[in-house]
């Protein structure tokens, strides 16, 4: 029943305009990485405008889970196809991100450009414990909710070593991760009935535009018509950008590369960014040789900083792979650097609007159905172990800069236990811990001098 302060009315409708300028405001204002995001989308669409119900959102919500992808991002495109047709989906989906991406363009100029100043370098120095923290603390998030018995506690210290100690790709992890899954959720139900999924928390806000009874619109209904249509229309903006840049450049070139190889990466992002941050490892570090392991400490550590979707550090990758490859020139770094960053971007999330707009009236009737969920869940408890792998990664690099035989490095890893304190005790949010952090490798860095004078005297 409703209490006597709920709207007893549902509210006018929202035009295309009006939804234009709330995406925008959500791309500046969403911190807090997934779990923020969708946090603020429901206090904003479902409690306060009203533009969906819960029920609704919620069922939006475990749809996106089960794709590739940062289902924040995902979510606020459904919710505008939704409501606005098509280009309401990818209205709502570029301004998701579109904010995050200039500001990354901007951070990445200025860390190649003056990332050697003694201010910058000292800001990086305390971020990057922080970031380590960050991550154990994603696993720790993850793994609460995911590991809900001994079979899924297994299989994400399997993946774990299978990363860690056998270096096997992250692609094939997912891969047999699915598949156990699948044959765990047809002879071991019990043991892959559990997810991430997000249950209803049976509140009733009022009326909704999009309620619980709301029949589905005419655009939202299945047919295979429409989803030929998206899917080539897809195809196209796929194969046609890939193929421009392979007939301008050729199919070696670092833009043409960056394209195919973050297209694959756009396909495995199961478990959100974390999760898929070891095989864009993999590929920019070790295979590619575009970054340098501390740059991508420090492409995260920036991404932490911003709004939008952590996967935007991809942004970061692109710009840094552009610019220190000159792909126009030594003389042309920044643009080289801004190419590459909406190359890199634009193969990044393609897919994720194709996913929502061709597979949502499709997909979301599978919802609740074990065989489609028992692979994520699967997927899910493995990406723990990798997400762990990934820390173990960024500790390394943080606290030995100079490889094992260097001592370890005290400052940093008193940093990084006192972020992990403030998060888990503490439960302080990342942006503050990411200041305060910063603030004091800056301190440290500029006091540096004086302290060796000090010693030396």
């Amino acid at each position: 029943m409703r209490n006597s302060v709920t709207p007893p009315y549902a509210p006018q409708s929202v035009t295309l305009g009006q939804a234009f300028w709330y995406w925008l405001k959500l791309g500046f204002i969403s911190f807090g990485g997934p779990a923020g995001q969708i946090a603020i989308m429901h206090q904003d669409l479902v409690e306060q405008k009203r533009w969906i119900s819960e029920q609704r959102y919620l069922h939006a919500l475990n749809y996106c889970m089960l794709l590739p992808g940062p289902e924040a991002q995902q979510l606020a495109t459904y919710i505008g196809w939704l409501m606005h047709r098509t280009w309401g989906g990818v209205m709502a989906g570029v301004l998701f991100v579109l904010p995050s991406f200039f500001i990354l363009v901007l951070l990445s100029w200025v860390y190649l450009a003056f990332g050697q100043l003694p201010a910058v370098a000292g800001v990086l120095y305390g971020i990057k414990p922080a970031v380590t923290a960050i991550v154990v603390f994603a696993a720790y998030r993850i793994g609460s909710r995911a590991l809900k018995n001994e079979l899924l506690w297994c299989m994400a210290a399997l993946a774990f070593i299978a990363i860690f100690a056998l270096n096997t790709p992250f692609p094939l992890i997912v891969l047999i991760a699915g598949v156990l899954g699948a044959a765990g959720g047809k002879y071991l139900p019990q043991k892959f009935a559990l997810g991430g999924g997000h249950g209803a928390s049976n509140k009733d806000y009022g009326p909704a535009l999009i309620d619980n009874t709301t029949p589905i619109p005419e655009h939202a209904q299945f047919s295979w018509a429409k989803l030929i249509k998206i899917l080539v229309v897809g195809l196209l903006l796929w194969g046609g950008a890939l193929g421009l840049l392979c007939a301008n450049y050729g199919w070696e070139n670092p833009l043409t590369q960056m394209g195919w190889f973050f297209t694959k990466a756009a396909m495995l992002t199961f478990g959100g960014a974390y999760a898929v941050l070891p095989y864009v490892y993999q590929g920019v570090v070790d295979y590619y040789h575009w970054l340098t392991p501390h740059q991508m400490i420090d492409g995260l550590a920036l991404g932490e900083t911003t709004p939008g979707p952590l996967i935007m550090v991809v942004t970061f990758v692109g710009f840094v792979a552009g610019w220190v490859n000159s792909v126009f020139g030594s003389e042309h770094l920044f643009l080289a650097g801004a190419t590459a960053a909406w190359v890199v971007t634009y193969f990044t999330f393609l897919p994720s609007f194709i996913f929502i707009l061709a597979g949502g009236p499709l997909v979301e009737s599978t919802h609740g159905n074990l065989k489609f969920t028992a692979p994520l869940t699967a997927i899910t408890a493995a990406v723990v172990g990798v997400i762990l792998n990934l820390a173990a990664f960024f500790a390394y690099h943080v606290f030995w800069p100079n490889g094992f035989a260097q001592p370890i490095d005290v400052v940093t890893l008193l940093l990084s236990l006192a972020a992990l304190l403030a998060l888990f005790r503490y439960k302080v949010g990342v942006i503050p811990v990411i200041i305060s952090c910063g603030s004091a490798g800056l301190a440290f860095t500029l006091a540096k001098p004086l302290i060796a004078q000090l010693a030396i005297g």
